[in-house]
């Protein structure tokens, strides 16, 4: 194995600023830059905020670490807490808001090595995202 190889292959911590996506406190985690095969964001939301409407062609798990989220999978509405965790299918439309009157922290695992959305909104698309 060449000097290369062995240093392509060395464990390695990834920094939270490094993922920080702006200024904010949520974190992108795109698992094809860091050899893995998942990719994630850690979202840190104040009461009232969460993504609009988006899709993905592959499955998502969320991680409610901490606080409330209100989870929409197309017609459904799920209540979520702390400790509780939800899986939505590739294709459907989902999104989630912060509940709760304290911060949500919740995990956003997705089950690809990139992170490929499609907003029902284009206008909410951000400008740093793959393309469905």
């Amino acid at each position: 194995m060449d000097s290369d190889q062995r240093t392509a292959a060395a464990p390695a911590i990834v920094k939270a600023d490094a993922l920080r996506v702006g200024t904010g406190r949520t974190r992108r985690f795109v698992g094809r830059e860091h050899g893995a095969g998942v990719s994630y964001f850690f979202v840190d939301n104040e009461p009232g905020e969460g993504p609009g409407l988006h899709r993905h062609p592959y499955p998502e798990t969320w991680v409610v670490l901490e606080g409330e989220a209100l989870i929409t999978i197309e017609d459904a509405r799920l209540h979520a807490v702390g400790g509780d965790t939800a899986t939505v299918g590739a294709g459907r439309w989902h999104g989630f808001v912060n509940s709760g009157t304290g911060r949500l922290r919740i995990l956003c695992i997705h089950a690809s090595d990139r992170i490929i959305q499609e907003f029902l909104d284009p206008r909410e698309t951000p400008p740093w995202q793959d393309q469905v």
